[in-house]
């Protein structure tokens, strides 16, 4: 009798994992009802497997519920994969002779004409970019934009509709420590490539650029190596929730820790470069700062800039004859912005180059010793990035 209860238990159990895995592999309609990536609607190009072909696969084929999972999401995704290699120039020797140096990433079809999307380090100074796609056409690819502050760009190529299959967006929102999590690229060029792994860690900070950091950035252990920059990371239902875009390693290979841009920052700047080329951003007119020990000294500002206009000091300058001579200690030092403190030009310009043209900040700065606050409304001009002297 417990024989008997117990096969009884172990096929309802069997069951169960079953229709765990069936449900899990219900993939929503690629891009049916999240944000339109170009012009037009995006074909739902790629169908999720059926309830009956995942039967089949766990059946026929013997595989575990987590391996019907990980076949879907392959066969679903992989075609939205693209190979992309580049051709820049270099400039080496006493004679600085000019030098054809080739470079390789991955990248992500978002709409069926034809948009790519990539890190922006994978195509940056590129003379030539080339495209090949999942059935080894390739095609030549102009840049539509790019935002070198967040590393994302957009690449488009002209190919046909029927050989494009967009990937769908998920929301790095949703996104928790401990989710599996897919990286497809095209590692070392062995084309479309997926490894598997966990999410680490959330809102780990990683610097793109010198003093820009982004704090949002998704910490997975997924392999990650020289070629999937720019690749998608899939969660378990084929929706890419960020861009593979470095590795912490000092052999520039796996070690385990990977970082992703979260696709929530890519749905935010992918339609400024759809439409401007470029992320429209607000310029406040500081263009340098010193780090020191109650904050950051204004060092320079732009000529009637922003900060200027509103009242924020610089060096007093004055002239002695042909000598010029710069006061330092006259200068403004920055506290806070918007009630947040900064202590690094990373900080300052995160929360500045995140406003827009016209959006009014108010920056807290010690004046003679004793806190002032100074509204700063921000102009559209593009100026130079804030740096440290």
């Amino acid at each position: 009798m417990r024989a008997f209860l117990a096969s009884i238990a172990t096929a309802v159990l069997a069951c169960l994992v079953t229709l765990w895995a069936v449900d899990a592999l219900h993939v929503p309609a690629l891009n049916a009802q999240g944000p339109a990536i170009g012009t037009s609607r995006n074909r739902v190009s790629q169908k999720p497997i059926s309830a009956k072909a995942s039967d089949d696969l766990f059946n026929a084929e013997g595989l575990t519920p987590d391996e019907v999972v990980n076949v879907s999401v392959y066969d679903n995704c992989n075609r939205s994969v693209v190979n992309i290699s580049t051709v820049t120039v270099m400039r080496e020797g006493i004679f600085r002779m000019a030098l054809p140096a080739e470079g390789a990433g991955s990248g992500a079809i978002i709409s069926t004409e034809g948009h790519i999307l990539t890190n922006h380090h994978v195509i940056e100074g590129a003379k030539r970019i080339q495209v090949t796609l999942y059935n080894g056409e390739s095609f030549a690819a102009k840049v539509v934009g790019t935002d070198p502050v967040n590393d994302i760009a957009v690449i488009r190529i002209e190919a046909p509709e029927e050989d494009l299959f967009p990937v769908e967006l998920g929301d790095s929102d949703l996104a928790r420590v401990g989710m599996r999590v897919f990286a497809l690229g095209n590692p070392f060029g062995l084309e479309r490539t997926m490894s598997l792994g966990i999410i680490s860690s959330l809102n780990r900070t990683l610097e793109i650029q010198e003093n820009w950091v982004i704090k949002s950035i998704i910490q997975i252990d997924a392999s990650i190596n020289p070629g999937n920059s720019g690749g998608p990371l899939l969660d378990s239902h084929g929706r890419m929730i960020g861009i593979n875009t470095a590795i912490a390693s000092r052999v520039a290979q796996s070690a385990g820790i990977g970082f992703v841009i979260p696709i929530n920052l890519v749905k935010r700047v992918v339609p400024e470069l759809l439409e401007h080329g470029h992320v429209v951003r607000g310029d406040i007119g500081i263009t340098h700062v010193e780090v020191v020990d109650k904050g950051l000294r204004i060092a320079r500002l732009t000529p009637d800039g922003a900060a200027g206009r509103a009242g924020l000091r610089g060096p007093k300058i004055t002239k002695r004859g042909v000598f010029v001579v710069e006061d330092a200690g006259a200068a403004d030092i920055i506290i806070s912005v918007d009630s947040e403190k900064v202590t690094t030009p990373a900080e300052f310009l995160g929360i500045i180059e995140s406003k827009k043209p016209g959006d009014t900040v108010t920056i807290t700065v010690l004046r003679d010793e004793r806190p002032v606050d100074v509204p700063v409304v921000l102009s559209g001009e593009e100026k130079p990035k804030t740096t440290t002297e």
